[in-house]
């Protein structure tokens, strides 16, 4: 008849570590069940407690062979357990690497993309809007231009229609005070501009 027990027990009666117990559940040496997230283990009905082989070597002071072997023996499946999961986690973390080195590759090549399309659209966008534009940068300068009278050409007009330049100043003067459109004067630059009229009623 066999009893069901905690692997802590199940080491405890069979002599081993609770390394190796597990072990010899992996490698189905062990009968085992599990049973609200715990395991249990079949053994012997009529087994005993045996203290640890471990223990019993340290506590005798001439250990046979067959007790030094089985302690190796128990150490050699401890190390084997620490190595497969060494290698286990190597794995993982190489391929977790290789993921994000994946996906870093692929934000990469994402952003270069769209940088290119916008590029790409910048530039036509420019090579449609350029030549507008520049036409109607001339075309506001060309307005521009025609707008506005320099203030020796306002003089030269005046003396044409016999004024003096004296007359000419007082002309402008009036023209600024009563808020005469055509006359602009900008008193921080000090720049008086003169829009382009036929100047009846001053002459």
């Amino acid at each position: 008849m066999e009893r069901l027990v905690t692997t802590s027990q199940a080491a405890h009666i069979l002599g081993l570590s609770l390394q190796g117990v597990h072990y010899r559940i992996k490698k189905n040496q062990l009968k085992s069940i599990k049973k609200s997230g715990k395991t249990f283990v079949y053994v012997s009905e009529d087994a005993q407690a045996k203290p640890q082989t471990y223990a019993k070597v340290q506590n005798s002071s001439n250990p046979s062979l067959e007790q030094i072997q089985a302690v190796v023996d128990v150490k050699n499946e401890q190390i084997k357990i620490l190595k497969k999961s060494s290698k286990i986690m190597r794995k993982q973390y190489v391929s977790e690497i290789s993921r994000l080195e994946k996906n870093q590759q692929k934000m990469i090549d994402v952003f270069k993309s769209e940088i290119k399309l916008l590029q790409s659209a910048f530039n036509e966008m420019r090579s449609i809007y350029k030549p507008q534009m520049q036409e109607l940068s001339s075309h506001h300068n060309v307005i521009n231009e025609e707008k506005f009278i320099s203030l020796q050409d306002f003089f030269i007009l005046m003396k044409r229609h016999d004024k003096t330049q004296k007359e000419i100043k007082v002309l402008i003067f009036k023209a600024i005070n009563s808020a005469d459109k055509r006359f602009i004067y900008n008193k921080q630059e000090k720049k008086l501009l003169i829009l382009n009229s036929d100047f009846k009623d001053l002459v």
